[in-house]
């Protein structure tokens, strides 16, 4: 029977690759997970206060559809927040989803068309450009520093074209840790705005940074047509429970977006009310056990990087924000990235991401892995690698 070319081509490496570390357990070999970037699995949970701000609005009964939205007060506290970072909006520019990834979806198929070009910093998070793909679209990478964290202007000036729709940042990024400063913010709107681009900056990672302060790309953003996408699922620990939103910069360039992708969000119904109400609670709820969880997060991340930087035929730059590293592979006796990730798992039982998965023009040659696991784990995972790239 006949499938979409569109379907065909959408790919995630990330989990796509768990089908090879199921094989290596078949064969009775313990296997470290180091492949999704979900902190809740390794032992971050919400706070109890969150939690129970779910279990309390499934008992008083809160369990039928919302606006599709989302909650009113949910949307104002969230405004709250996109206007500490920077922009000037109300509740009225924010739509909830389910994740960031129905919103990413959500802001593609409105503004894509057979043929459209969308920019991607590479390497990039995949989802952005299998989502470009099912909508008809062509993503175009463009470089990015990953010691300096800056992306290259002049590569963007060079991939912009007639086709190009949008510039798509994620910072902190995934799956660098990059994290793009004020400057390099401002020269991406500008050139965005003298081409007549949306802006799409996700910022899900935005609390989850360590040695400079966030920007966010609504201290820049002006009158321009920026769209920011977040959520709960990585700083505020609520991954399976599936919330994220849309901001929309006050601009009048976004007024036909604003205007008819709130169809797509009614022809899905709503998000999940009992998460939202969890949601409102993590953001008006005491913030401490971020700043205790960034703290964990940095002690791993320094213990990976460090080793990371003394095994043969490796190096890998400091990442600034999230919880992955993304180690070049300097030794070509291993074969590609997809081959040395392969035999890793096969022959040591730690399961990381081919680089190339994330963009191929950028991503290949490294790998991703995730330092979430307590420091007993990555430590040991780390002497795997070690091993494996001595041999």
């Amino acid at each position: 029977m006949k499938i979409s070319k569109k379907v065909a081509g959408v790919e995630y490496a990330i989990r796509d690759i768990v089908l090879a570390a199921r094989k290596v357990e078949q064969k009775g070999m313990k296997v470290d997970y180091l492949n999704i970037g979900d902190p809740v699995q390794f032992g971050f949970q919400p706070p109890d206060n969150v939690k129970e701000a779910m279990i309390n609005a499934i008992r008083k009964g809160e369990n039928f559809y919302s606006s599709s939205e989302g909650l009113p007060e949910l949307r104002a506290e969230i405004a709250k927040k996109e206007n500490v970072k920077g922009l000037s909006i109300s509740s009225d520019d924010i739509l909830i989803t389910n994740g960031v990834s129905e919103g990413l979806d959500m802001v593609i198929s409105s503004i894509v068309e057979e043929g459209d070009e969308v920019l991607l910093p590479g390497p990039y998070y995949p989802p952005y450009a299998s989502y470009v793909r099912l909508h008809g679209g062509i993503p175009v990478e463009f470089g990015v520093d990953l010691d300096n964290s800056t992306p290259d202007i002049d590569d963007i000036k060079s991939k912009i074209s007639p086709k190009t729709v949008a510039i798509c940042l994620i910072s902190p990024n995934n799956p660098t840790g990059v994290v793009f400063n004020e400057s390099s913010l401002k020269k991406l709107v500008e050139i965005a705005n003298q081409h007549n681009l949306y802006i799409i900056c996700d910022e899900i990672y935005d609390q989850i940074i360590f040695d400079q302060k966030f920007v966010g790309i609504g201290k820049v953003a002006g009158d321009s047509p920026v769209i920011v996408l977040n959520g709960f699922s990585k700083v505020h620990l609520m991954s399976g429970w599936r919330i994220g939103y849309i901001a929309f910069n006050q601009s009048s360039q976004l007024d036909a977006l604003r205007e008819n992708l709130p169809k797509l969000a009614r022809v899905r119904i709503a998000t999940n009310l009992p998460v939202q109400y969890a949601a409102l609670e993590s953001l008006r709820g005491p913030q401490g056990y971020i700043s205790e969880f960034v703290s964990e997060l940095k002690k791993r991340r320094d213990l990976v990087v460090k080793r990371l930087n003394t095994m043969p035929g490796l190096s890998c730059p400091n990442p600034k924000g999230a919880f992955y590293a993304f180690p070049k592979i300097e030794d070509n006796r291993f074969g590609n990235d997809k081959e040395f990730v392969q035999k890793l798992l096969e022959t040591k039982g730690v399961l990381t991401v081919h680089g190339s998965g994330f963009g191929e023009q950028y991503g290949k040659g490294h790998f991703r892995l995730v330092y979430l696991p307590s420091l007993e784990i990555l430590d040991s995972a780390m002497n795997k690698i070690e091993e494996f790239v001595s041999q």
